[in-house]
């Protein structure tokens, strides 16, 4: 087994920062002149964790690929983080949005693209009821407040080291088994403990004390984690968390907001789930910013029975432009004709053979990592094992480590999400993109081990 000498490291990364800076001259002019007006040069702080000094700026990207200022052009694993992966400028998509955009974005009225939105997405989920969103954050916020509306409980729960988008209540972890506000977490309006509880995933007992209170409204999860490394329940997790919740009378929202990687019908379909809430976000406009959150019946009469029409636009639930026209045609010829089970036929192979190439380049040079896969997201952890909840897949983070791997493959063509080792494959993704990969992947290993 191989271990890691971090100062070869640290050397192999000093020559690869200089090599990106030195490629990327235009970029980088770009990026000093963005200093002067944008926080740390960049118009998003997320976007300061690429690993090279600065970020690419892009000049174009169509397809599974992204060129930038300097002409240099990059195979995208990283497709928005999930926003685009049905690849950039999916055809459909921006034939549907060009047409709108010439009969207006945003109207306060609906339009028949949101009837036939709330339609597929009864087909694809089996939830009855659908509401829109700008993003799946405020889905995931607006699920939570009607949630507590109608339980009138106070509480949510989640899992350690999740993510949901901004939600506050999410940012939360447990240090020694005490629940706290998670770091990095700016600006908490309130101590987290106070709103959420926080357990470890496919840790039954813990849900169990976590629940019998009976004080929790609902149970905000991802089917299979993916923010902090994949991790899969274990078998039979998610029916004893189904039964739980109901015997506690607590409701269940389950966030395929990446987990629709798992086929046109996320994990509610590949695995039988029964949520009181679905959220479905970031790819469901093929990149034009909208989210979608399902409901049950039950919780529909729920809403209605409470529902008061003087205030209901001062409640927290909505905003001016959520359900925008913009945003309802992106979502159809999305949904219609890019998110289809024919391109999930395409993309999930694919996605294996990338974890396959991976798992090869592993063995060939005695690495103690692993990887894992969920439909066509793949992922490599530089652990053996794999985790079973989000602390042991967060303890096998290596952010040195994973800052060389991501600038390596950067300069060598590829984009990987710069949160972690993961790889998307989009519609447009070849087998060509993916053997460029598995190639640059162990040119990487045998760097660092030479």
């Amino acid at each position: 087994m191989h271990a890691i000498d971090r100062n070869r490291l640290q050397t192999l990364m000093q020559q690869e920062r200089q090599k990106f800076i030195e490629d990327r001259p235009k970029s980088r002019a770009l990026f000093e002149r963005a200093r002067k007006s944008l926080l740390a040069g960049v118009p998003m702080n997320w976007m300061s964790k690429w690993a090279g000094a600065f970020p690419p700026f892009v000049s174009k990207a169509y397809g599974a690929e992204v060129v930038d200022v300097d002409g240099h052009r990059y195979i995208d694993f990283c497709l928005g983080d999930t926003g685009a992966m049905t690849g950039h400028s999916p055809a459909a998509t921006v034939s549907a949005a060009q047409q709108q955009l010439a009969s207006g974005f945003t109207l306060m009225l609906p339009t028949e693209d949101a009837i036939w939105v709330g339609e597929d997405l009864q087909r694809r989920f089996r939830l009855p009821y659908w509401q829109f969103a700008m993003s799946a954050t405020d889905a995931n916020r607006f699920s939570i407040r009607l949630a507590r509306h109608v339980t009138g409980r106070q509480k949510i729960m989640v899992f350690n080291w999740c993510y949901h988008g901004t939600v506050d209540e999410t940012f939360i972890t447990l240090e020694g088994g005490v629940a706290k506000a998670r770091s990095g977490n700016v600006g908490p309006p309130v101590d987290p403990s106070l709103t959420t509880k926080v357990i470890e995933f496919n840790d039954v007992d813990a849900l169990v004390i976590a629940l019998q209170a009976q004080d929790v409204a609902c149970v905000l999860a991802e089917p299979v984690m993916t923010n902090v490394g994949i991790v899969h329940p274990d078998p039979g997790y998610h029916q004893q968390l189904r039964e739980l919740t109901r015997r506690y009378g607590t409701l269940l929202i389950i966030d395929e907001t990446h987990t629709i990687c798992a086929g046109p019908g996320g994990c509610t379909i590949t695995d039988h789930l029964e949520p009181d809430f679905l959220v479905f976000g970031k790819a469901i406009g093929g990149g034009v910013p909208g989210a979608a959150y399902g409901f049950t019946r039950e919780v529909a009469d729920a809403i209605e029975a409470r529902q008061n029409i003087e205030e209901c636009d001062v409640g927290g639930i909505g905003g001016t432009l959520a359900g925008n026209a913009l945003s309802l045609a992106a979502m159809r010829a999305t949904l219609a004709k890019v998110l289809t089970p024919a391109a999930f036929d395409q993309m999930i192979p694919l996605a294996a053979s990338w974890a396959i190439g991976v798992e090869r380049a592993i063995s060939e040079f005695d690495m103690p990592w692993h990887v894992t896969r969920l439909g066509c997201r793949a992922e490599y952890l530089f652990s053996r094992d794999r985790p079973r909840n989000g602390s042991e897949a967060h303890n096998a983070m290596d952010f040195e480590l994973e800052r060389f791997m991501h600038l390596f493959a950067m300069n060598r063509g590829i984009l990987l999400t710069p949160f972690h080792n993961m790889a998307l494959v989009s519609p447009a993704t070849t087998q060509t993109h993916i053997d460029h990969h598995t190639k640059v992947f162990r040119e990487a290993l045998k760097a660092l081990t030479a």
